[in-house]
């Protein structure tokens, strides 16, 4: 029997209680969400992240993890995690402000700056609470935003809770954010926004060009690094440094939960305006510090990023093959230039069909629909990882074409 990893966790699911009546829209939302195709499953991971992930007991090559240089289950990350809890306790009990930011803590901000050779860094609980945080602080009412319109959802929250104008440019489409930017003079401050490699496209922003626009506008310049920090440039600090665009980049969004498997976000620039952020990002004042176990994680991570690039050259040569396999069987993979690598299936039966049959051959490669993508570009995902080995990624893609081809 084939593998239906869009299928409930259970097969016999306890029966859930009748919602109450200021509840029951609910059941109403959901046979919309179903009818559309979009219900998404719970599923129950066991055991650690890897080669290899068991979900729902059943065990398959794992695709479907941001795992990119295979630290998440490093027993390495481990120790240090251990050792952090052992002398700080795991729990940070207070927010930063307070009394939650710790040695750990302040030696991770410390790591942080130095890996993007920058004055400062400032660690959040997550990398959403990160970009919400910092975006809201930058700009309010009368002032401008211009976002990517494949942005990550982080993004947009954040700019939707910073109440600024915003206006929405096409994926890279440099001389429609030249022009939004134009029709804004009266605007009070401008911002720019953008990840540098898009979590659903693997496609990467134009940074030289879009230093150069702000520069023009004199518009301050935002840059989400999750998918690539740890993956590119010669220190791994992401494709600020790959593109030498540091000196035109004013502010960096990060997260510690991908390529350094560890969890949390940080934001990083100038000293001052570092400083500044302490007092203006609401995520950050609010909330509590993330345990300080988790900051010596990832400060482990980042030593491992600087004693092994051999890991991101390894993964960068496999993804490129990979990738190359797939646009000369004829598939469209949106243009992905990095190791996410996406295969539009374009309705979302479709894309949970084409994972479901890769489930079957032995792989998780999930389904990815609205709202992660737009209506029309529903896919499947292949998030390619320094642990899988050559031979793997032959088998993906042949079954990819395969089935992608049936379909």
């Amino acid at each position: 029997m084939p593998c239906r990893l869009d299928s409930p966790v259970s097969s016999h699911p306890a029966p859930a209680a009748a919602l109450p009546a200021a509840l029951a829209w609910v059941e109403a939302e959901l046979d919309t969400i179903r009818a559309a195709g979009l219900e998404r499953p719970a599923r129950v991971r066991q055991g650690r992240q890897g080669r290899e992930v068991t979900l729902d007991g059943h065990t398959l090559v794992n695709f479907g993890s941001n795992d990119y240089l295979g630290y998440a289950g490093d027993v390495r990350l481990t120790k240090a995690a251990s050792k952090g809890a052992c002398a700080e306790g795991f729990g940070a009990g207070a927010s930063p402000l307070v009394s939650g930011h710790s040695l750990a803590h302040e030696r991770l901000e410390q790591a942080l700056a130095d890996l993007l050779a920058v004055e400062a860094a400032l660690v959040f609980p997550s990398g959403f609470a990160a970009n919400t945080a910092t975006i809201a602080a930058l700009v309010s009412p009368g002032d401008f935003i211009a976002s990517d319109a494949r942005n990550h959802a982080s993004i947009i929250d954040g700019c939707r809770l910073s109440r600024a104008e915003v206006g929405i440019y096409p994926h890279r489409d440099m001389a429609a954010l030249d022009a939004l930017l134009a029709a804004q003079p009266q605007a009070r401050r401008r911002l720019i926004v953008t990840d540098t490699l898009f979590s659903m496209d693997g496609t990467r922003a134009p940074l030289a060009d879009l230093c150069d626009i702000a520069d023009r506008h004199r518009a301050m310049l935002l840059v989400d690094e999750a998918h690539a920090t740890g993956v590119f440039g010669d220190r791994g600090s992401g494709l600020v440094e790959a593109t030498n665009c540091a000196a035109g980049v004013h502010v960096r969004v990060g997260t510690l939960s991908k390529a350094l498997g560890a969890a949390g976000g940080f934001v990083a620039g100038p000293a001052t305006f570092i400083h500044w952020l302490r007092h203006a990002a609401r995520a950050w004042i609010f909330s509590t510090a993330h345990p300080p176990a988790i900051a010596a994680a990832a400060t482990k991570a980042i030593e491992l990023v600087a004693a092994e690039p051999h890991r991101r050259e390894e993964l960068a040569a496999r993804a490129a093959a990979f990738r190359e396999r797939l646009v000369s069987a004829g598939l469209d993979i949106s243009g992905a230039e990095a190791q996410i690598v996406p295969i539009v299936a374009r309705a979302p039966e479709a894309a949970v069909a084409l994972s479901a049959a890769l489930a079957a051959a032995g792989f998780f490669v999930p389904a990815i629909r609205p709202p992660s993508v737009p209506h029309g570009r529903s896919l499947v995902r292949a998030s390619v990882c320094w642990h899988h080995s050559d031979d793997d990624l032959t088998t993906l893609a042949n079954a990819v074409i395969r089935h992608a081809h049936c379909d």
